[in-house]
């Protein structure tokens, strides 16, 4: 029983930081039928076309696609969502009327399923094809706990057109239930996900994608570590020679496995690990909570140690999104990626940085942003890197 195993003061601490995120996430999430298409023209909005990957069940509901079930093949499919022209960056405008309208929301153009991964393939060549040579990239992105599959889609879609960047977007979608109780359903989920998350590592590599970077979000960190230590390691270096980027946001892995997995796939490509963490995410402490409170990666209190690990460390606690949880602040920063890069490539940060200790570039991102480029950007992020000893931008 709970009331043996767990002290009267954590119950009531873990139970409270319950009902908190429980009342953060009411209110109307979609459901069924949510991918209801829209055809009405609207000035100004933006059509993302966004291809998928994913281990859930199909839904058979009209409009839906999947559901928060576990298939037993992984399932394909493509999607294009239009972002409204009053879209403020960092927010997904959800309807609140399907099919939605396209001046004021999110809504979907067009969706449907993908037969097999050689079609899927031939579908990501044709959209690498519409990009400059040379230019031809891809963007991976892999959800968190707690995330139905409109959810993930339309968090992407905000991802995508926040940032500006010239992609191919591909969706890597595990059988979320979407549900806050779900935890333990949703980490096993995230493990069951592996053999396909490698096998659209394999089609990444096999594509005509000049360069490859991931974003992982929350537990997606945990299906993305877990798989990179299974896959053999000449494998995982022919992929890594694609790989231009990996960001763990608000990673929700215990910080001791997560060591041990660095100590595991040392000898990557010398491009550093970006880790986005925030002290004040709420979502984190419930995992440290049902961890055993054991930290968690991206809430973790020693931001040096974690660039000690070679990481690049991106400190949110600051930053003021009005999320209620702090565990997506991640998506706020989208609107400044390419201001983000173009700094980090301009200070140096690469595998010859002969630093000996970890580098702080202030509290002020605007003082560190500001120096390397013309972009007029304040944000409360602390920045710290160090020498790239374990943590490499692949796997």
């Amino acid at each position: 029983m709970l009331s043996i195993l767990v002290p009267a003061p954590a119950r009531l601490a873990l139970s409270a930081l319950l009902v908190a995120l429980l009342v953060s996430a009411c209110g109307s999430r979609p459901t069924t039928g949510a991918l209801a298409i829209n055809t009405e023209l609207a000035a100004g909005a933006e059509d993302h076309d966004i291809l998928i990957v994913t281990t859930r069940e199909k839904d058979s509901a009209p409009d839906t696609y999947f559901n928060g079930e576990r298939s037993k093949t992984t399932n394909y499919a493509q999607a294009t969502i239009s972002v409204p022209p009053t879209h403020k960056a960092g927010a997904v405008e959800w309807p609140r009327e399907l099919p939605g309208n396209p001046a004021t929301d999110f809504v979907a153009r067009k969706a449907g399923y993908i037969e097999n991964e050689q079609a899927f393939l031939k579908q990501l060549n044709e959209q690498l094809a519409k990009l400059p040579k040379g230019k031809r990239d891809v963007m991976l992105f892999i959800h968190g706990y707690n995330t139905r599959f409109v959810e993930g889609l339309y968090r992407f879609t905000q991802i995508i057109h926040d940032s500006k960047t010239p992609v191919v977007p591909v969706l890597f979608t595990w059988a979320s239930r979407g549900q806050l109780q779900g935890y333990v359903y949703d980490l096993n989920s995230a493990a069951i996900a592996r053999d396909s998350l490698e096998q659209t590592f394999r089609l990444l590599e096999k594509s005509n994608a000049d360069d490859i970077s991931i974003l992982a979000h929350s537990m997606g960190n945990y299906l993305l570590m877990e798989t990179a230590r299974q896959i053999p390691e000449a494998d995982r270096q022919r992929f890594n020679r694609k790989v231009n980027s990996v960001v763990l946001a608000a990673p929700d892995i215990d910080i001791d496995l997560f060591k041990s997995t660095l100590r595991k796939l040392e000898g990557g490509p010398a491009k550093p690990y970006v880790i986005i963490v925030s002290r004040d995410d709420q979502a984190l402490r419930l995992s440290r909570a049902i961890a055993g409170g054991v930290e968690r990666v991206g809430a973790y209190s020693d931001d040096e140690e974690l660039a000690e690990l070679g990481a690049i460390v991106f400190d949110v606690t600051e930053l003021e999104t009005g999320e209620t949880s702090s565990h997506s602040k991640f998506a706020a920063l989208a609107e400044y990626s390419p201001e983000l890069r173009d700094a980090l490539l301009k200070s140096g940060l690469t595998s010859e940085t002969s630093a000996t200790g970890p580098k702080n570039f202030g509290d002020d991102l605007g003082s560190f942003v500001g120096t390397t480029t013309q972009a007029a950007v304040t944000l409360p992020i602390k920045i710290i890197a160090a020498p790239f000893t374990l943590a490499t931008g692949g796997f």
